[in-house]
């Protein structure tokens, strides 16, 4: 059985789970260090305050998940937002990603942010096809940024616009602020969309 739902402080375990190796064994994330629980749940805590972390649970254990981050400080950037997601190695190829990122991309869009950037390591084929069958562009290279596993590494940028770009935007509405009564639908209608 699957289940979409916010992530709690309580799934830190599970999602370092998927995260942990990750951050050994690749450069597609920039962390260099495994957080300790705490430290990770403490983080779910503090991004759910303004964005959305979700999971996908399958039978009970964390098979992926996915949230929403501050692209910049200035104010002037507020209406962007990066995304990340992971999936467990055993649920690859389920529709998990898509589920999640559908969910995702509702919230954003409810909260008023305009622009969704996703960072990717390159290369990462995988990565790449999935974001931009799900309409995102690329727009940018970053020519060896980051340094890890004896490598320089470079990171692509792909975008996807989800609001109109009016001329008095409205601030986007904190995550633990919104209305939230439109989330067990969207939950469901997207569980849908998993083949396990």
């Amino acid at each position: 059985m699957s289940l979409i739902r916010l992530a709690t402080p309580e799934d830190a375990q599970g999602i370092l789970n998927i995260y942990s190796p990750y951050i050994q064994n690749t450069s597609f994330t920039f962390e260099t260090e495994i957080p300790s629980v705490s430290a990770f749940a403490e983080r779910i805590s503090d991004y759910l305050k303004q964005w959305p972390w979700l999971v996908c649970e399958i039978n009970g254990g964390i098979a992926g998940y996915c949230y929403g981050g501050k692209y910049r400080e200035r104010t002037a950037y507020q209406w962007c937002v990066e995304s990340s997601i992971y999936i467990h190695d055993d649920f690859q190829k389920h529709g998990i990603g898509k589920a999640l990122y559908d969910v995702l991309i509702e919230i954003l869009k409810r909260q008023g942010f305009r622009n969704v950037y996703a960072v990717i390591n390159l290369p990462n084929e995988k990565s790449v096809a999935f974001h931009e069958g799900l309409g995102f562009t690329y727009f940018a290279t970053y020519e060896k940024v980051g340094y890890k596993l004896g490598k320089w590494k470079s990171v692509g940028w792909w975008q996807l616009s989800i609001n109109e770009y009016d001329d008095e935007p409205s601030p986007p509405i904190k995550f633990y602020k919104m209305n939230k009564i439109f989330l067990p639908e969207i939950f469901e209608e997207k569980e849908k969309l998993i083949m396990i």
